[in-house]
């Protein structure tokens, strides 16, 4: 059992995935979902004060060099237009904006992607981690919700 949950926390921490492929792996592994739900956080958390601090550094060093170059300046283009479209549409609701895109469960929006485009607008430091974790909260409650068939249940009693 120690097993899935060492490897919930290991997928709930790679991008693009994190904790909407890692609940759902729980459930699948049969582990109880709050304990589920607390690892995945952890671990979708874990690499964000690091992509803060770290990344746009080290996309912009190795932008220019001859390997790693087209897909560092991919990365730096994808985050700067995530984050010019968040904050036009946000406004001055930088925060809620960037706590929605985290937080809405779709593809090439999450912690990482998030905290990479907040770094990329210069968001202060506390404020995009404070956001990014009420994202990957309310990420992980859908998720969760969605794991255990509470949204399908709802589906079909409505529709």
């Amino acid at each position: 059992m120690i097993k899935n949950y060492i490897f919930e926390f290991f997928i709930s921490m790679v991008p693009l995935i994190e904790l909407r492929g890692a609940i759902p792996y729980s459930q699948v592994a049969g582990l109880p979902l709050f304990q589920s739900y607390i690892v995945a956080i952890i671990g979708n958390m874990l690499p964000v004060p690091i992509i803060y601090l770290f990344a746009r550094r080290v996309l912009e060093w190795g932008a220019d060099k001859a390997v790693i170059g087209k897909f560092f300046t991919w990365c730096l283009n994808k985050g700067k237009k995530g984050g010019e479209k968040l904050e036009a549409k946000a406004g001055r609701g930088l925060f809620v904006a960037l706590l929605l895109f985290v937080g809405i469960p779709l593809p090439g929006t999450g912690a990482w992607t998030g905290t990479l485009a907040a770094s990329l607008l210069d968001f202060d430091f506390k404020s995009s981690v404070i956001a990014v974790m009420g994202g990957v909260l309310l990420a992980g409650i859908i998720m969760g919700l969605a794991s255990v068939g509470v949204l399908g249940a709802l589906n079909s009693i409505i529709f």
